[in-house]
């Protein structure tokens, strides 16, 4: 039996998906009772898990073998994610598959500060690991800035100049599936990309492209980006966090290209343009724009 703890978010759902699909064992782990209610409704084994209270994990990780650990990016995610290990090492679980960030174990930025920690109980703990550092995430695009380039063809964020190996949250979940469904990713650290590096002139110029009418980068000031961001209702720590990341990749630094989604799953990762072709309707302008 595997737990999915995130199960309700892009990377989340589509290994649930995925599992489903293959009909392999597996139990989701919802933050919301709704969410659990919902996925419960579906068929999907689903249970609520509150990873700052222990007693909600015990429950969940009953008969599980393998988890899927996935926290909420906040100040409180290394303590969430260590309770979530420790539970498991009490449970009897063999395997963590820790989804990580880019370059954790260099903790460059805030939010790596938040991942390494993770990294190190489980190295040093009894339980068996993988690590999936994933690079930058192309769901951005058809999440967070799908609104503007829908009415005013543009995206924003703070400032970064160097090109970016983006990756596909579903790349990173297949990737996910295959090892926690196969043997061999023990004490492995993968890191994620897709199959190029763009700057995010290139990306909007590919944007242009696949929709048919242009698109425009902006970068914006440290600045600009807090004030519009606490505008867009972003909490001050995420906002923080997110200029830090932007400050230390402004001219490089994320756009290695590796091989490991297609060294684990037998498949070349989506590229941006075939990302941007599948998710058009998300950046399609209504009739009469």
């Amino acid at each position: 039996m595997i737990l999915v703890t995130g199960a309700s978010g892009n990377l989340g759902s589509a290994l649930v998906d995925q599992l489903r699909a293959a009909e392999v064992p597996f139990r989701a782990a919802y933050h919301s009772p709704e969410k659990t209610e919902k996925a419960a409704a579906e068929g999907i084994d689903a249970v609520t898990v509150e990873m700052s209270d222990p007693a909600s994990l015990q429950p969940a990780l009953a008969g599980v073998s393998k988890v899927f650990l996935l926290g909420a990016t906040s100040p409180g995610q290394t303590g969430n994610e260590s309770n979530v290990v420790e539970a498991a090492v009490s449970a009897g679980v063999s395997h963590v598959v820790k989804q990580s960030l880019w370059r954790a174990d260099e903790e460059l930025t805030p939010i790596a500060r938040l991942h390494r920690p993770i990294e190190r109980m489980l190295e040093t703990s009894p339980l068996s690991w993988t690590f999936l550092r994933a690079n930058f995430y192309l769901q951005a695009f058809s999440g967070n800035w799908a609104g503007t380039i829908r009415s005013g063809n543009f995206f924003a964020s703070p400032l970064i100049r160097g090109p970016i190996a983006f990756v596909d949250a579903e790349d990173i979940a297949r990737v996910a599936f295959r090892v926690l469904t196969e043997d061999g990713h023990a004490g492995k650290a993968y890191a994620l990309t897709g199959p190029e590096a763009l700057t995010y002139d290139e990306a909007a110029a590919v944007l242009s492209e696949v929709l048919g009418r242009p698109i425009a980068y902006r970068g914006m000031s440290n600045e600009q980006a807090l004030s519009a961001l606490a505008k867009a209702g972003m909490s001050s720590f995420h906002a923080k966090a997110l200029v830090e990341v932007c400050n230390t990749y402004l001219d490089g630094g994320a756009e290695t290209v590796t091989s490991a989604v297609e060294d684990v799953t037998g498949q070349r990762p989506r590229s941006f343009r075939e990302f941007a072709t599948a998710h058009r309707h998300c950046f399609e302008q209504a009739q009469g724009n």
